[in-house]
């Protein structure tokens, strides 16, 4: 299921406050939750920009034609991202039958009820009952060979060797490189080794594009992830595979968000939570027209290829996107971000006096030269905040860990597994969409509680539905899928509110690199059901319900002005009365840190 405004380098130290740059990673990215959260959180360079971009037009045509250009590496990163799921997963089988099967032999036969395990609503796919012959014939042509009878079979099972019958079409590495059983361990591997290719790939990538641009970062990681793609596609063993699906993830994990966060700052302050929120949207129903292709082509080197190539046309923004008025502003190339401005104030008719743009300049140069390089007090802020870094921590890794896992648990529930992953893309939309209908209204703290209570409920009454009740496990599955969408969109705004100004940065940074080991170990999950059914339900449900309950000890942020210093963060947990409009006139050059 990631934008603030940091130095050059993307680290945690840098330009103080008043003089920080545009930064396309906080070290981790996380989400809306840094720009898009803090809205009219800029700094004071952004004063005249923001002005200019409300006399151009705030979401005009010049924004609408990139913004939509922006939502493409969106839909790519979720190919990217979550391909595993269909490429390394295992194939419906179960073990061939020396005394039954012949060639013509299918996955379902009449005689699997006294041949094979009948385990976890399915045939046993790693195991069948041992034969009571003492000696047997070395082939069996027919299945109706006297000796494939009841009598023949005990209770003991054995493992069922290297051979198996498919029930369906499908080719995966499982199949292509004989991953099954007990070296199924080796498929979820996969999903643990892209984690953490996007764990060195994020901040390497926010790096790069704070350095170079961050349009030249889309076009080029865009470009490379699809050339390992295609490589991967090629793959002859599982070392290979294993080898590209790691860079393809370190060089491709970046797209999120680098079009992030060009996007919330091609618009205007009264359109970037918006802007974020629709952008994001995009990343679930690259989920769900993931779903889609897979169904249609079931053979994993062609779906690469399929996923792959269109993305090489990512190179083609280094002439059709324009570059970041903000990163240029940083970088002092004032010529280049003046030429943006005009071209996008001609494309939205609308009037812009050179006299504006030349102060917005001017203004600029001045911040560039007093720009200094300060340390944060981040060991203060660990005692101060203690409590509460440790308790965002936790509920950065319960999130990670269930919203990945539920995604990934998707194609293990009954019916079909590529309608489930649809469901499970589509479903993400409006959990998206309900935070910004209930964060205002009964506050962060509340929202963020109820809904992981929400999704842990689901989880822990999915244990109680019989497998065979496909409607009601898929109901409770979409539902709490929802419910845990909606808690990390919470969670990516709430978190930026509740760290002062000058460690925010730092200590979301923080959060997320904790969180992303929850990411990493949800690929394991699927493995917990081979032993029970409902495990990774159980895992998932107390982990909400933990988290969910400890949420309450957070301060309340809603409508309350972003925290300048550790008293003011601290002084959070105090009951304030809510802002009135006077006094958040009076606040506001608090609000602009």
């Amino acid at each position: 299921m990631l934008n603030d405004k940091r130095n050059v380098n993307g680290t945690a130290s840098g330009a103080s406050a008043d003089h920080e740059c545009p930064t396309a990673s906080n070290g981790h990215f996380v989400g809306p939750e840094t720009e898009a959260g803090r809205v009219e959180a800029s700094a004071d360079e952004d004063n005249s920009l923001d002005a200019i971009l409300v006399r151009i037009g705030q979401f005009g045509r010049f924004q609408l034609i990139n913004y939509a250009l922006l939502c493409v590496p969106m839909v790519f990163n979720a190919f990217f991202s979550i391909s595993y799921v269909f490429t390394a997963s295992t194939v419906v089988h179960r073990c061939n039958v020396t005394q039954c099967d012949s060639p013509g032999s299918v996955y379902e036969e009449p005689w699997l009820n006294f041949t094979v395990p009948f385990k976890n609503s399915a045939w046993d796919s790693c195991s069948r009952y041992e034969s009571t012959l003492e000696s047997q014939s070395p082939t069996f042509s027919e299945p109706s060979t006297k000796f494939c009878a009841a009598e023949y079979f005990g209770n003991r099972t054995e493992n069922c060797g290297t051979d198996f019958k498919f029930r369906d079409e499908e080719k995966t590495i499982s199949t292509e490189f004989d991953i099954f059983c007990k070296d199924e361990w080796k498929l979820s591997m996969v999903g643990t080794v892209n984690n953490i290719g996007q764990f060195v790939g994020i901040p390497l990538g926010g790096y790069f594009a704070d350095r170079y641009g961050r349009r030249t970062m889309l076009a080029i990681a865009g470009g490379l992830s699809a050339l390992m793609g295609v490589i991967r596609s090629l793959s002859t063993n599982y070392a290979m595979f294993l080898c590209f699906e790691f860079l393809d993830m370190a060089v491709g994990s970046t797209l999120f968000p680098t079009a992030f966060l060009l996007a919330i700052e091609l618009v205007g302050p009264k359109r970037r939570v918006a802007a974020a929120t629709i952008i994001t949207i995009f990343y679930s129903i690259g989920e769900a027209l993931l779903g889609v292709l897979a169904s249609q082509v079931q053979n994993w080197r062609w779906l690469l290829r399929v996923l792959y190539l269109p993305a090489i046309l990512h190179v083609l923004f280094l002439w059709i996107l324009p570059e970041s008025v903000r990163w240029l502003l940083c970088r002092g190339e004032e010529k280049r971000a003046a030429e943006v401005l005009r071209r996008a104030a001609h494309i939205n008719k609308r009037p812009l006096p050179e006299e504006q743009i030349e102060e917005l300049l001017s203004n600029n140069r001045q911040k560039l030269q007093q720009a200094n390089e300060s340390q944060y007090p981040i060991m203060q802020a660990a005692r101060f905040f203690a409590w509460r870094i440790a308790n965002c921590c936790f509920c950065w890794f319960t999130h990670t860990l269930i919203a990945l896992g539920l995604s990934l648990n998707s194609v293990n529930l009954g019916g079909s597994k590529y309608n489930n992953f649809m469901l499970n893309g589509f479903v993400q939309i409006p959990g998206l969409i309900l935070p910004l209908i209930i964060m205002d209204r009964i506050g962060r703290r509340y929202s963020l509680c109820i809904s992981m209570l929400v999704c842990a409920i689901c989880m822990a009454a999915s244990t109680a539905v019989g497998s065979d009740d496909y409607a009601g496990s898929l109901t409770l599955f979409l539902i709490g899928k929802l419910a845990i969408t909606c808690s990390f969109q919470i969670l990516y705004f709430f978190t930026s509110e509740i760290f002062p100004t000058n460690v925010r940065n730092s200590l979301l940074s923080l959060c997320s690199m904790i969180g992303r080991i929850g990411s990493m170990l949800a690929p394991q999950t699927p493995l917990l059901a081979k032993y029970y059914e409902h495990a990774p339900s159980i895992l998932f449900a107390t982990f909400a319900l933990v988290s969910g309950f400890l949420t309450l000890g957070f301060p309340e942020t809603a409508d309350k002005v972003l925290p300048t210093t550790m008293e003011d963060a601290r002084d959070l947990d105090a009951a304030r009365p809510p802002l009135s409009e006077d006094s958040e006139d009076q606040e506001m050059p608090r609000k602009m840190c």
